[in-house]
């Protein structure tokens, strides 16, 4: 079992877990989750190692722990330990939530 604590992602991608968003039924309609929309904000949890075209070390604007504004269609999805996160180029996150 892989824990998030040991995952660290490569070059200059961030790994995110999406904000859950709470299930609202109405009149007893219950929406699939392949018809909710994708969550659009999320808590950074490990980043990966960010290098210029000169190959030196760069630091990212974003940290472990920042709440970020997520794109809708971008990312990769993935499971870890059954939680589901969201790998993102740091270049696609669309901001920071202060």
């Amino acid at each position: 079992m892989a824990s998030t604590s040991k995952i660290r992602p490569l070059g200059d991608r961030v790994l995110v877990e999406p904000k859950e968003e709470k299930e609202e039924v109405r009149g007893g309609i219950i929406i699939p989750d392949t018809a909710k929309e994708k969550p659009m904000e999320g808590k950074v949890i490990a980043i990966g190692k960010k290098y210029d075209k000169d190959h030196k070390s760069v630091d990212f604007d974003v940290k472990p722990g920042d709440r970020v504004l997520l794109p809708k269609y971008g990312g990769t999805e993935v499971k870890i330990d059954g939680k589901k996160y969201q790998l993102v180029r740091e270049e696609d996150l669309l901001g920071v939530i202060e």
